[in-house]
């Protein structure tokens, strides 16, 4: 059932955010060298690489400097980076791995191999459903990149606090997955976005 939503969700989405897609795709290439979109290789379920996509919010070439990204000091996010990030439109791409059946819109945020390779063996547990485009510890985090920018070391404060925090967050959804806790998610997700003060929902 969770899949069915899936893909009604993700081609309704791409159906009527499409002038929404245009707008910053023309917005993001006006401002700075290179393509609209962006694809990262992630670790998805059952430990099975694939590309998920974004709007591209950062100076080309630039994840070669780091996986890591510290809110407002990183000088290689764009302005237009800023503003899709703080309103999570950068990952409006995401709807195509969504219908692809790669992601679900709600299910553990997709990590890259380096961060993966550091789970333990009960961590991995988050590896046997679909990664998502939001979820419990998306909630928690959603300003993540403000944290990791007032840190000295933002790897070390990912990896050691930051990383162990999501996944007990998105074992919370794993032992609770429903139709119901899959539409609660999406709920507190929008209500965080528009008043992102309002207190956490997280475990």
């Amino acid at each position: 059932m969770i899949r069915f939503f899936d893909i009604l969700f993700s081609l309704s989405g791409l159906l009527f955010l499409f002038p929404v897609f245009l707008v910053l795709y023309v917005w993001i290439r006006l401002e700075s060298k290179g393509g609209g979109f962006y694809r990262q290789l992630r670790v998805g379920r059952n430990g099975r690489n694939f590309y998920v996509y974004k709007f591209r919010s950062m100076r080309t070439g630039s994840d070669k400097q780091g996986l890591i990204t510290v809110g407002g000091r990183d000088p290689r996010i764009t302005r237009t980076g800023y503003f899709i990030r703080k309103y999570k439109m950068d990952e409006l791409p995401q709807l195509c791995n969504v219908r692809n059946g790669e992601m679900s819109l709600v299910g553990p945020r997709p990590e890259v191999r380096k961060y993966v390779e550091l789970y333990t063996g009960e961590q991995r547990r988050v590896l046997t459903v679909r990664p998502g485009i939001t979820d419990y510890a998306s909630i928690e985090y959603v300003d993540e990149n403000t944290i990791l920018g007032q840190a000295e070391d933002a790897d070390k404060v990912y990896v050691e606090q930051i990383l162990p925090n999501k996944i007990r967050y998105n074992m919370k959804y794993i032992d609770r997955r429903s139709v119901k806790e899959y539409f609660k998610i999406i709920f507190l997700t929008i209500i965080t976005l528009i008043s992102p003060t309002l207190p956490r929902y997280g475990a």
